[in-house]
């Protein structure tokens, strides 16, 4: 079999497969060959004799450091020839990370849970990053080979099975790629050629538009095709976009697009990426014939945040802007809060407005929690652990009758009341300590004690943050698993909450801000986020569903505290 490099520097290269040494050809472009037989296989560059994983690997058995595996996606026999595929818009998906979703962390045990969200209504399945990293614990946004699957959790295999189980059930799979850094450990990128450029919040950022960057942008979109051609993946998130330096006419997201869409008409199903991205610029998923990159998704933050301030009432730092009264209202009728205006966080203005009239609202996820904004607290708590469920159910009611794409945490159903921590498992004794005393450092300046910080090295980090599945049939967790599937139920079958139109979106709101009503087709969504009782006008006869005990009187709504209704008005 023929294996190849990408190595323009070198001036020789060489290749060891199984026990043999194969001298490698210099072909066009930079690119190296050789013909050898066998399955363990690594390079040599120059007159270094340390061998280094392929870059393309498809298969790390022994982790990052060590031989790459030779890997045939031919040979696995895949079931899912009827799956023709989910749109997004419509959805609702649901975000989990597979080494804690279950006590057996794996991918065949996470397939063994996929009837809950069946049964919840979710559509799509979200999975944190699943490429090789250092270590047997972590996030996964420390990858470094993004072609191999992470082998604790069963390898490319592994994950095979798992997309085949979930389109058996009808549930799309989406992906979250890291293409702005590379992990602290393994990334021997360098070594082969000038896939690095400069450095971001998270470590080396990708040579994009410099000298050599046309052979670094293909390994990226390689990269994404591959998952959805290889794995028979529905979507990617693509990791905080904003990171990704590149000053070409045609950037790296409209190129991916562009050819993402060309997949999907040859596949015949659809393809769709879903870009995180701290810009507020709405030209990410503004289609191409509207000088857009043409992403069909992004998440909206500023949804979070002002949910999360009126839920909590939590203002400290990227939070302080979202503690105005109309904040929450905002976000609903307009997607971003910050559309050129003044951050208070960033200490400039910020932002771009979205035109609601051109963009439908299902190109924005809406989530009341996700992996980062429960993970990078100190303590990683769930807004259960702090929140009343009559507000959680609120914020819960917002979300799914929003026209907004929905998105949940796993856990978040039930109310879990295990934290989610941040977590790594480097064996390298150095960086481990300085993962370890970078966190306590960083929460330190925001006042928490070095003991009140969860070592992200300890095991029992990882432990404390895999979900307790005896919990989803306890009293005060059964009753928000069923609100939940109420909530995604009301909205599948209710056209009127998953139409996407914000431009037709009206919101009233108490001039304090302790009532807000959602006006969705014939339908009002009421919340009362106050500690008092609330009269709210409107204009509804029957109730389809509540949380506590609320009255409809007229076209007047009577809510006990930290309730919702959500009522039908007269034709």
């Amino acid at each position: 079999m023929r294996f190849s490099v990408w190595a323009p520097e070198a001036q020789r290269a060489r290749v060891r497969v199984d026990a043999g040494v194969h001298e490698m050809t210099a072909g066009d472009g930079g690119w190296w060959h050789a013909d050898a037989e066998g399955v363990t296989y690594s390079f040599l560059l120059d007159d270094d004799d340390v061998p280094l994983p392929d870059p393309r690997s498809r298969w790390q058995p022994h982790g990052v450091h060590e031989a790459s595996r030779v890997y045939d996606h031919s040979e696995f026999a895949w079931a899912d020839d009827a799956w023709t595929g989910r749109q997004l818009p419509g959805g609702v998906l649901y975000e989990l990370h597979i080494g804690t979703f279950t006590a057996g962390g794996t991918f065949d045990a996470a397939i063994e849970r996929l009837d809950h969200l069946v049964d919840l209504g979710v559509t799509h399945v979200e999975l944190l990053p699943v490429n090789s990293f250092d270590g047997t614990a972590g996030w996964g946004y420390d990858g470094v080979l993004w072609g191999a699957v992470h082998e604790p959790y069963g390898g490319p295999d592994g994950l095979k099975r798992f997309v085949d189980a979930a389109h058996a059930r009808g549930l799309a799979v989406v992906l979250d790629v890291v293409y702005n850094h590379l992990g602290p450990s393994g990334a021997y990128l360098d070594r082969f050629g000038p896939y690095f450029a400069g450095q971001n919040d998270w470590g080396p950022g990708l040579n994009l538009d410099g000298p050599g960057s046309d052979e670094v942008r293909r390994y990226v979109i390689d990269n994404a095709l591959g998952w959805f051609r290889d794995f028979h993946l529905d979507a990617l998130r693509l990791d905080a976009v904003h990171a990704l330096a590149d000053r070409r006419a045609t950037h790296l997201l409209e190129e991916l697009a562009t050819e993402t869409d060309a997949l999907s008409a040859v596949l015949g199903r659809p393809l769709t990426l879903i870009a995180e991205s701290d810009l507020n610029d709405p030209k990410l998923v503004t289609s191409r014939e509207r000088g857009g990159y043409g992403l069909h998704a992004q998440w909206s933050d500023d949804l979070h945040h002002a949910l999360h301030v009126k839920l909590t009432g939590e203002t400290s730092g990227y939070y302080a802007d979202f503690a105005a009264p109309d904040a929450l209202e905002r976000v609903l009728r307009e997607v971003f809060f910050h559309t050129g205006t003044w951050s208070s966080f960033r200490e400039r203005t910020h932002g771009r407005p979205v035109d609601t009239a051109v963009l439908p609202g299902h190109r924005f996820l809406g989530y009341l929690q996700n992996h980062d904004q429960i993970g990078n607290r100190a303590t990683g708590d769930r807004l259960s652990a702090t929140v009343a469920p009559g507000r959680l159910a609120c914020g819960a009611a917002l979300l799914f009758c929003s026209p907004y794409t929905p998105m949940l945490f796993m856990g978040e159903e039930w109310a879990a009341s295990t934290p989610w921590q941040f977590f790594a498992s480097f064996p390298d004794p150095e960086l481990a300590e300085a993962v370890r005393t970078g966190r306590r450092r960083e929460f330190s300046r925001h006042g928490w004690g070095e003991a009140e910080v969860p070592d992200p090295m300890d095991p029992a980090t990882v432990e404390r943050s895999r979900l307790d599945w005896t919990e989803v049939d306890r009293e005060g967790h059964r009753e928000m698993l069923e609100l939940y599937r109420n909530l995604i139920r009301l909205r599948r079958e209710r056209p009127e909450l998953a139409d996407p139109r914000v431009a037709d979106l009206r919101v009233e709101t108490a001039p304090d801000g302790s009532w807000l009503v959602l006006h969705r087709g014939g339908l009002r969504l009421a919340c009362n986020f106050g500690r008092a009782e609330a009269r709210i006008p409107l204009g509804a006869t029957a109730t389809l569903l509540a949380w506590g005990t609320a009255t409809v009187d007229g076209r007047e709504a009577r809510l006990p505290p930290e309730t919702f209704v959500l009522a039908e008005t007269t034709p």
